[in-house]
């Protein structure tokens, strides 16, 4: 299987901003183009091709020049800067995210799956493409519209889906569209991978409510700007099989009858 990364936005062309950016930010700063390229170890030239639109930089480099303007990288990536822009509050659900992603040769959308020994180098790698690519990947032609990522899910706090159990998540590009008693997988910087119900709808500035199955777990909240993607649970994945229905007990039996006969009277009845 051949595998390449893409980078997925909720608006087009995202890097026509880019050039225009890195222009407007780096005069602001009073730096030349060699300068700017001194600050951030590359090619002159390579600057003056960002700025004409002649190249893209890669997604590191990105991160870097991020960094070194100190915006956050969707900032930079989504919004077009100038001196009336201002940053949006962290958590606004209309604050676009980088997510990325890999396909297959025939340009399939792969699911990756997130294990839970990778989970704590995901709060780091999730929108780096090279992190990405490692992760285990499958396909399953049902999922064919939308973007999908599986999570291994830990402890008892969902039950009755136990520990190892795997998730499979839609991604939820605007925070607004989150429903409220319906299960998600959130990543967060506090918390890491959760998988919990969702207690209320996300609103600008304002705490998610997380619910957990198991009533011995109490709800707790998660700050907006805490939060780094959210994944609508789709389906699941066990090796837990249901257990056989048991067998009728004489009780359960009486009780059938009984109803069974009240049925065939009212039936009589009626006719």
């Amino acid at each position: 299987m051949s595998i390449k990364i893409l980078i997925i936005l909720a608006i087009p062309n995202f890097m026509s901003n880019i050039p225009s950016n890195i222009k407007f930010l780096r005069k602001k700063k009073g730096l030349t183009q060699q300068q700017f390229a001194d600050e951030i170890g590359i090619k002159r030239s390579l600057v003056g091709a960002y700025e004409e639109e002649r190249a893209d930089p890669k997604y590191d480099l990105l991160k870097k020049i991020a960094l070194f303007f100190d915006i956050s990288i969707d900032d930079f990536i989504n919004e077009s800067i100038d001196e009336k822009w201002a940053p949006k509050p962290k958590g606004n659900p209309a604050n676009l995210r980088v997510l990325s992603i890999s396909v297959d040769k025939d340009d399939n959308e792969n699911i990756e799956l997130v294990p839970l020994k990778a989970s704590a180098g995901y709060l780091n790698g999730y929108a780096d493409p090279e992190y990405v690519a490692q992760l285990p990947k499958f396909y399953l032609p049902m999922f064919k519209q939308g973007t999908y990522r599986a999570f291994e899910i830990k402890g008892d706090s969902m039950l009755p889906l136990i520990s190892g159990t795997i998730i499979i998540g839609e991604y939820v590009e605007n925070w607004a569209d989150v429903k409220s008693a319906e299960t998600y997988v959130v990543i967060s910087k506090s918390d890491g991978v959760v998988y919990k119900r969702i207690g209320n709808k996300f609103k600008d500035n304002k705490k998610l409510k997380l619910m957990s199955d198991n009533p011995v777990y109490e709800p707790y909240e998660i700050n907006g700007e805490d939060i780094l993607e959210i994944w609508k649970a789709k389906a699941y994945i066990s090796t837990h099989l249901p257990m056989p229905t048991p067998e009728p007990t004489l009780e359960s039996l009486t009780t059938m009858m009984a109803q069974m006969q009240r049925s065939i009277s009212n039936l009589q009845s009626n006719n």
